[in-house]
This record gives C-alpha cells, sequence and structure tokens, in this order.
C-alpha cells in the first residue's frame, strides 16, 4: 500500500486565492485587448468571487440549518 503525501499549506486558502486574483490581473494587464486577455480577467474574477465566497461561508452570522 502505497503513503500518502501530505504537507501543510503555508497561506491560507483566501491568500492563496488572492494571491492567484492578483498574478492573473497583472499578467491580463500586459496582453493586449483579445480573448486570451479576456480569459484571465474572468479567472482572476471567479478566484475573486470564490475568495468572497469562503468569506460568507466561513462568517459568524451564518446559521446551521435546524
Amino acid at each position: 500500500m502505497f503513503k500518502r503525501r501530505r504537507f501543510k499549506q503555508q497561506l491560507t486558502f483566501q491568500d492563496r486565492l488572492s494571491a492567484w486574483a492578483k498574478q492573473l490581473e497583472e499578467r491580463a494587464a500586459k496582453l493586449p485587448p483579445g480573448a486570451d486577455r479576456e480569459a484571465l480577467v474572468r479567472k482572476a474574477r471567479q478566484a475573486d468571487v470564490a475568495n468572497h465566497l469562503d468569506e460568507w461561508a466561513k462568517s459568524p452570522g451564518l446559521q446551521p440549518p435546524k
């Protein structure tokens, strides 16, 4: 049986998502207008939305179902 290699992340999920979104935005800013640039901008927006959803899901105001 193979043993699974595990490691602890150095950054939180939110930090990694934010960094990835920022990196995508920087790459998109360097490209001329076109399909490639729009694809990077779309991915950056998706990462930003995922970050907000994660914050919302972890918020203390969110109540478990009764």
